[in-house]
């Protein structure tokens, strides 16, 4: 089991986590958010942490997930960061939303320089990429910046034109835009014969789709990946699943991928995680990965 980080940020740092909550800068700005897994003690002080935050998210007492931020003067509702390494110049608008996200998963980085490393070894003119639950496509953009033909689905209409500016900001174009419940998506795809070079999840814990579909992760992942399977080309592939859901085990994501890719498949799985400024590694959800390039 292996235990991931980026290496490349520059444009951002964990600086500090604890008491359900962490300390991030994102570029210029740094952001204080509830993160659940974060239960050990905070390493600043209080004054230190309300010192450094440009924007404070406050959750909403009526509702779990969703909440509002608290900003200081000079905070915007939105601006831009980028990620640099290798072949990579990727350039992303972030922003405050109500549901405490703002646009990036940092840990993703390491699947992100993934994605490059295997593309560059693909013999294939125009290798194919999906991207399912694909949010604002920092995956896709690395994708099509290695060449890929890359077909981005999400089911929130608002998230895929947040991604086609992060394309637009990053200088590519020609990504297929899907606006569709990934599962309905997936179920095509494989009744047209279709199949890809790589395939990249990260389907959250609850979701809904365009049409009001149901999307619930332990009940229906076994069959997403069966479908998955037979839409992953049987050489020069890669796949790649992120699950952030509290209590799903790597061990749990091991069983689903041998169960439906086969035994044989030497894939990588573990968790992500971000280090803060003080040695706390944070885990940010399990993953797997595995290719033949």
């Amino acid at each position: 089991m292996l235990l991931l980080t980026p290496d490349h940020h520059t444009d951002y740092q964990l600086i500090d986590s604890g008491g359900y909550e962490k300390l991030e800068r994102f570029g210029a700005y740094t952001l204080r958010r509830p993160e659940p897994q974060a239960i050990w003690d905070k390493s600043l002080p209080e004054a230190e942490w309300a010192s450094r935050s440009d924007a404070t998210f406050k959750k909403d007492k009526n509702a779990q997930e969703k909440g509002q931020w608290v900003t200081k003067k000079d905070m915007p509702e939105r601006w831009v960061i980028q990620y640099r390494s290798g072949k990579l110049h990727l350039r992303a608008k972030l922003a405050l939303s109500s549901f405490k996200h703002v646009g990036m998963f940092p840990e993703q980085a390491t699947n992100w320089d993934y994605i490059a490393e295997k593309l560059g070894k693909v013999q294939e003119e125009k290798p194919t990429v999906l991207n399912l639950f694909a949010y604002t496509g920092i995956a896709s953009l690395a994708a099509k910046a290695c060449g890929a033909d890359v077909t981005h689905v999400d089911s929130v209409k608002q998230v895929i034109s947040w991604s086609r500016e992060n394309m637009e900001l990053s200088g590519l174009d020609n990504i297929r835009w899907v606006v569709e419940d990934a599962v309905k998506f997936v179920q095509r795809e494989v009744r047209r014969g279709k199949q890809y070079n790589g395939i990249i999840l990260d389907p959250p814990a609850y979701g809904r789709g365009p049409d009001g579909e149901k999307w619930v992760l332990e009940e229906q992942l076994n069959e997403l990946l069966r479908l998955s399977a037979q839409l992953l080309k049987k050489e020069h592939f890669f796949f790649i699943i992120n699950l952030y859901s509290l209590g799903l085990s790597a061990l749990i994501v091991e069983n689903l991928i041998k169960t439906h890719f086969g035994e044989e498949s030497a894939h990588q799985f573990g968790e992500l995680y971000i280090p803060d400024e003080f040695g706390k590694k944070l885990p940010l959800g399990v993953f797997s990965r595995f290719s033949d390039l």
